[in-house]
């Protein structure tokens, strides 16, 4: 079955494809060859715009951001990748993200990128901030209920 590009997937549509149970989300796509470096496999950097380039509609879908005006502002704390295999031009992967905890006024993520097995993994911590800086906005109650419900994420001590 084609993997329909750029766009979320459902948890059923991860799972067709071979993407463990805990991940929940998710979005496939294809290596471009602007994405590969001298050794000809995907640099380390464009790991980390996949990573960003889920995160927001991924927000966006859990009711964090809209990315208006009324809306945090989303500011990545720290950010890591961890990899296993080299990827290459043309090959189609999906790349996942989830929640693992919260606390007050941040959440730490996950991500993976499978094609199909698991390719890299990666961690970000995502702090929220009111837009005329004045300091941090703190999770809702209703967008830590998605974290829960969605993710199975939990409250940080």
């Amino acid at each position: 079955m084609p993997l329909p590009f750029l766009t979320p997937l459902e948890p059923k549509e991860l799972a067709r494809h071979g993407i463990p149970d805990t991940w929940r989300y998710g979005m496939a796509d294809r290596v471009r060859f602007s994405e590969l470096d001298a050794l000809n496999h995907v640099n380390h950097t464009a790991y980390l715009r996949w990573f960003e380039s889920l995160r927001l509609p991924y927000c966006r879908d859990y009711g964090i951001s809209n990315y208006d005006a009324d809306s945090p502002e989303l500011v990545l704390k720290s950010v890591e990748a961890r990899y296993h295999a080299p990827m290459f031009s043309g090959e189609d992967y999906i790349v996942t993200a989830r929640t693992v905890s919260f606390r007050t006024t941040s959440f730490r993520m996950e991500y993976a990128v499978f094609a199909p097995d698991c390719r890299v993994e990666g961690s970000a911590l995502v702090v929220l901030l009111q837009r005329d800086g004045s300091g941090k906005f703190p999770l809702s109650d209703a967008m830590k209920a998605a974290l829960r419900e969605r993710d199975n994420a939990r409250p940080e001590p």
